[in-house]
């Protein structure tokens, strides 16, 4: 067994025509650079595309297969260089289950599936193109089709106040909008951890994903997973997601919940801090208060039994670390080859020999999971100290 770093949402700012995919998405977020900044950059060794509904998307990787650039493997997911990208799809639901939209992740092993998939959410989406649109229909039936096309189904970013399954989907239970048995992993968002989220006893059978959920290059690993698997490919993926011989998540990187930007209950107009049962800000006056995802757990806390799971450790992208600055992490890039490398294997002696032993102590403290964070909250990220 082999173990690699996964990253499996990360979102197409612009098709190979230059249009938009993801509004937000930065423009430079292209499929070709999005293969060349996780192999030669970075050091994913698998990432998940999650805007790969969109036929110009589509396109491009047919074009990359075509010219010898990119191999589809038989085993589902499609090689470039070093790296296997996966073919997923974020979609929006909000049907009469619903108490808000949420957000869902769909993956598919092959390109075909992934245009079969495409037609079929033409008869139910108004805008196949563009990411995270509005699913018109049910999120069973959704399910039901990802689980006979043999996809993976993972509910994204399940805390944040905002489009996802606890922060708006459902009053208290997952079994509200989802079938249980149809869902392969719950991916925790930048805003929870591992021990947040086992306090919901109906999430133990599942394994946690923590994903960048990136809309620029440079955002890629900022939560990401290691894995052990025998091979890159996406039957792989699924078996570890379901911990099937020895394949498993090993270490969830991740963001400290305080560095999320919805972590604490505060006023949405000024971000000063707020008591969930305030009917208005303390300081402004305002009512608009956005409820943080550590309330949130709190009031969908049923146990306080501690699961079996792999370790969660947090870190902030190398290049957000204090001290970090473009020339510094360009130096470690050039010394030591990519992102992962310096975060996880480089010797403290040799970060010193690139760049001032401060900030090298500041990169053993995130390997370590030390660093120092001040709390986020109402949209804004939390910051190390």
């Amino acid at each position: 067994m082999d173990t690699f770093f996964v990253d499996l949402h990360i979102h197409i700012g612009r098709d190979w025509n230059g249009k938009p995919v993801k509004i937000t998405g930065s423009k430079s977020l292209t499929l070709s650079n999005i293969f060349e900044e996780a192999t030669n950059r970075k050091g994913l060794d698998m990432v998940g595309v999650i805007d790969a509904q969109a036929p110009a998307v589509q396109e491009e990787m047919q074009d990359l297969i075509n010219r010898g650039q990119a191999v589809e493997l038989k085993e589902g997911g499609v090689r470039y260089q070093d790296t296997v990208l996966l073919l997923g799809s974020e979609i929006e639901v909000y049907d009469a289950a619903c108490s808000g939209p949420i957000h869902v992740l769909c993956y598919f092993p092959t390109l075909e599936r992934m245009k079969a998939f495409t037609a079929w959410l033409s008869k139910k989406m108004k805008n196949v193109n563009l990411s995270s649109q509005r699913f018109y229909g049910t999120a069973r039936e959704l399910q039901q089709y990802v689980k006979e096309q043999e996809g993976i189904f993972i509910p994204a970013h399940v805390f944040t106040p905002f489009k996802s399954l606890y922060g708006k989907g459902v009053k208290q239970t997952l079994k509200e909008v989802l079938d249980p048995d149809k869902i392969d992993a719950i991916e925790l968002g930048l805003s929870a951890d591992t021990e947040m989220a086992d306090g919901i006893d109906e999430l133990e059978p599942y394994t946690y994903v923590t994903n960048s959920d990136a809309h620029s290059l440079g955002k890629l690993a900022r939560e990401y997973q290691r894995m052990a698997l025998r091979a890159l490919n996406f039957e792989e993926l699924r078996m570890a997601l379901h911990k099937r011989e020895g394949r498993k998540v090993l270490t969830n990187y991740g963001m400290s919940p305080a560095m999320g930007k919805y972590h604490q209950t505060v006023c949405a107009e000024c971000l000063f801090p707020a008591e969930v049962s305030a009917s208005q800000c303390e300081q402004c006056g305002s009512k608009k208060i956005v409820k943080g995802v550590k309330d949130r757990v709190e009031e969908l806390k049923s146990s306080n039994r501690m699961k079996e799971r792999p370790p969660y450790i947090y870190q902030v992208p190398l290049s957000s670390l204090p001290g970090v600055g473009t020339r510094t992490y360009e130096k470690l890039i050039d010394a030591f080859g990519t992102e992962m490398a310096v975060i996880h294997e480089v010797s403290r002696e040799d970060l010193k020999t690139v760049i001032p032993e401060q900030v090298s102590e500041r990169i053993m403290a995130m390997r370590n999971g030390t660093l120092t964070i001040e709390a986020g909250g109402g949209g804004r990220y939390g910051r190390i100290q």
